[in-house]
């Protein structure tokens, strides 16, 4: 990339902060995260893998956010945690693009996922007789290698329209990360059709899922109302609380930043949210997931006691 009569081969990453008390302080808390995010994830994997009562389209579809949540927190924390501890900021011009394209993707997927979720969801609680007919095992499968093929096509095409703009002021990324707003602000010329783009990506990967979730609930609440016993409309809520969570949270965030116009963009402010979708809240899903979750538990404590060593 070609910056007037100079190569652009790099990036500096401004972080958080230059104070160097404040970087160590956050090398420990992010670090922190990531571990408790590294073991959440993969312990709730674990548990879907290991008990038969969790082998269901629901826990299928939580074992894929896992795993996605296990990727989508390392492709930001260990660059943030050199950039801590260290004194050189700089991000490779490749290595740029590669975290650009796999946090596109990763995100991407979680948005399809979190669609397919409250779609499982409806059909578990509208027609629960027939839902393993519904839900079917090749369905499940073909619901999540969609997810995962959309997000990195459209990855692919956010990426390469992106790292084609001209970046002729200067190479420094004020955030954590290579994102879309930051990299913007870095361009001298964005076209209308890259506008366009970033609006048509907008409505197909966030939006049009938000809307399937919409719907799936309107659906999801017109089904519990029909149920007449209170415990029973309790119950059947209940199934949907930790979806709905994930959703307001996740969404939450995404819209806020990038459903704004480029002028109203608050990089400063724009840190702390993304800090929260790419790092926080997959640090959170496990929780979400198992906590109000009574099978989850029962299985944690059947590996628990088959993992203590006999007196």
């Amino acid at each position: 990339m070609e910056r007037g009569n100079r190569t652009v081969t790099e990036f500096i990453l401004v972080g958080f902060t230059t104070d160097p008390v404040m970087q160590l302080v956050l090398f420990v808390v992010f670090l922190v995260m990531y571990s408790v995010t590294l073991v959440g994830n993969t312990t709730l994997i674990t548990l879907i893998c290991y008990d038969s009562r969790l082998h269901t389209p629901m826990y299928f579809f939580i074992g894929n956010l896992s795993f996605l949540d296990l990727w989508y927190p390392s492709i930001y924390t260990p660059k943030i945690l050199v950039t801590c501890i260290s004194e050189d900021k700089s991000i490779s011009f490749a290595s740029c693009v590669a975290q650009f394209f796999f946090s596109a993707g990763l995100g991407y997927n979680e948005c399809y996922l979190l669609a397919t979720m409250a779609y499982d969801r409806y059909v578990a609680i509208s027609n629960p007789l027939l839902y393993a007919q519904v839900m079917s095992k090749r369905l499940c499968i073909c619901l999540v290698i969609c997810a995962y093929t959309g997000g990195f096509v459209n990855a692919i095409i956010l990426t390469s329209n992106t790292f084609t703009l001209d970046f002729c002021g200067d190479n420094v990324i004020d955030d954590f990360f290579c994102d879309v707003p930051p990299l913007v602000k870095l361009a001298c010329d964005v076209k209308e059709s890259y506008q366009v783009l970033l609006y048509f990506l907008m409505a197909s990967n966030v939006i049009i899922p938000i809307v399937l979730i919409l719907a799936s609930y309107l659906f999801i609440i017109a089904a519990i109302l029909r149920i007449h016993s209170t415990q029973g409309r309790l119950k059947a809520f209940s199934t949907c609380s930790s979806h709905l969570i994930s959703v307001t949270l996740y969404y939450g965030s995404i819209l806020y930043i990038y459903s704004r116009p480029s002028s109203s963009y608050s990089l400063e402010r724009d840190k702390m949210v993304s800090v929260f979708y790419t790092v926080v809240f997959p640090m959170l899903n496990p929780m979400i997931y198992s906590l109000r979750n009574k099978d989850v538990k029962e299985a944690l404590k059947k590996l628990l006691r088959l993992t203590q060593p006999e007196v």
